[in-house]
């Protein structure tokens, strides 16, 4: 009898195996299908489209997070529709999630956007997130083929990714006649922060136009900001007292909160030893 109620429960965990690797078999084809038509409807999506179509997509990419087989198919069908011929909402799209998963496979793809005013935005918006340093290198290659407010956006993204490769050629967009381009180079500079862009930036400070004086003394407060967290305190200091002599209220007072700062962790530091 004993004999018996085993196999009778080996043929049944045989069945309960084997019926549970059907569903989970059913389960993800059909999961494969929805994906499947979720591509298919990338193809012509645009604004005003129901965004649920592309739902597949957002679920497939969430569901690839340990998955890394998983997350290059992913990226490499993206990759493919943003290469086809689709719209700008659907690249929009596209960058979105490439922000999520990308790696530097997808770099060149989306790189080609960078210098489209329409497109640069979103390009930039994933290469920013994209860990890769393909992904820096694309938007430093991009800085000399941009104009106007695309290659503002271009110097911002440099910033965001703190490239300290592209100081020197930020350091050259401190003297562009366009304002905003100067500006938005001293800020990038600024949020950089080595030692080489404080050097920049000070000598920028001291020969800004009036109308970019605010620009180079915020910049100069937050490259101080950074050196000091890197340990760059001496750097800091310099830049702190400059900035002490300025006239802009509010500039003068975080330079002085600096320095009290920066000199309370010195005086910490000594009682240590």
């Amino acid at each position: 009898m004993l004999s018996i109620a085993k196999k009778v429960t080996g043929l049944l965990l045989s069945s309960f195996v084997i019926n549970l690797w059907l569903v989970v078999g059913s389960t993800a084809a059909a999961a494969d299908e929805k994906l499947d038509k979720a591509f298919e409807a990338l193809k012509t999506y645009d604004w005003g489209t129901d965004r649920s179509v592309l739902k597949p997509i957002d679920e497939a990419i969430v569901a690839s997070h340990k998955d890394t087989a998983a997350k290059k198919s992913l990226e490499m069908r993206l990759v493919a529709a943003l290469k086809g011929n689709v719209s700008q909402a659907a690249k929009d799209f596209i960058c979105r999630q490439l922000s999520l998963i990308g790696s530097a496979g997808c770099v060149p793809a989306v790189a080609e956007l960078l210098t489209d005013e329409k497109l640069s935005h979103m390009a930039r918006y994933a290469l920013e997130r994209i860990p890769d340093e393909e992904a820096v290198a694309a938007l430093r290659e991009a800085l000399p083929k941009t104009t106007g407010k695309v290659k503002v956006g271009v110097i911002n993204s440099l910033g965001v990714r703190r490239d300290a490769k592209s100081v020197e050629a930020l350091k050259a967009l401190l003297a562009d006649q366009d304002a905003e381009i100067a500006a938005a180079a001293a800020a990038s500079l600024g949020a950089i922060g080595t030692v080489e862009s404080a050097k920049a930036l000070t000598e920028f400070q001291a020969k800004a136009p009036e109308k970019l004086q605010l620009a180079a003394a915020d910049a100069c407060l937050v490259c101080a900001e950074r050196l000091a967290a890197a340990g760059n305190k001496a750097e800091a200091m310099a830049l702190y007292k400059l900035l002490a002599k300025s006239e802009i209220k509010h500039v003068k007072l975080a330079a002085t909160r600096g320095m009290l700062a920066l000199a309370g962790k010195k005086e910490k530091s000594e009682e240590k030893k």
